[in-house]
């Protein structure tokens, strides 16, 4: 318990986004986060009989960064190589699929295209999105940018012509943008998972008993609902 809450409160890393998925959180017009990984992380503090405070950030490079330090116990995020040589995962709780929401002007359809000189393409900073479309991308290159909300931006100031993320994330923002639409096809699958800092055998052991019962007993399924994913499965 100690390796999870040294100072007897879970610290809880969440990503902030303009519009709720399973990894990111939205905010309550007092700043309060709101969504799948604040349910989640409540419920484990509450089985764990001790207060969460929440680490709200931009992006998940900045939660990996968080748990690293320790300035945070437990956080969730997608699972890469990368990251698993800085933190421990347990259990992925929602598969991904990474593309591209394009511009009406790019004329882009299919995945394969954003890959052509001159296209201006986006994504998060310290992501593993960022990284696999980086890896993809053998004729332009991708630009990183601190938040969503800057990457969107980027988009309607007709900076950017491809916007790398998850699928599942991508539909609020292809509505606030006239005539853009989400490629067909992807460059990344990969899950969301629950994380903790590397060496720390106890912490990992209680996230997994914990999101593995959370899985089945049907909590997950139930922060999906509140947060309007309804239409998105929970990973088994």
């Amino acid at each position: 318990m100690k390796e999870l809450i040294p100072d007897g409160k879970l610290r809880v890393g969440v990503a902030f986004a303009p519009s709720p998925s399973p990894l990111f959180v939205v905010k309550d017009k007092d700043g309060t986060p709101r969504g799948v990984t604040v349910d989640l992380g409540s419920e484990l503090a509450r089985q764990l009989g001790v207060e969460a405070e929440f680490y709200v950030a931009p992006n998940t490079g900045e939660l990996v960064d968080a748990l690293e330090t320790g300035k945070i116990g437990v956080s969730f995020m997608p699972v890469d190589e990368e990251r698993k040589k800085r933190i421990d995962f347990g259990p992925v709780y929602f598969l991904v699929e990474s593309t591209y929401m394009v511009t009406q002007a790019s004329g882009l359809k299919r995945v394969e295209e954003v890959d052509q000189p001159g296209i201006r393409v986006v994504g998060i900073a310290g992501t593993t999105t960022i990284r696999a479309s980086a890896r993809s991308l053998k004729n332009t290159t991708i630009t990183a940018a601190q938040s969503i909300g800057e990457a969107v931006e980027m988009l309607t100031g007709g900076k950017a012509d491809a916007f790398a993320l998850s699928r599942d994330s991508l539909p609020p923002f292809v509505a606030r943008l006239p005539g853009s639409r989400i490629v067909d096809g992807g460059f990344q699958l990969t899950g969301v998972a629950i994380a903790v800092p590397r060496a720390r055998p106890d912490a990992l052991a209680t996230v997994t008993a914990f999101l593995e019962k959370a899985k089945n007993s049907g909590v997950v399924r139930n922060a999906f609902n509140r947060a309007g994913l309804e239409h998105l499965m929970v990973a088994p």
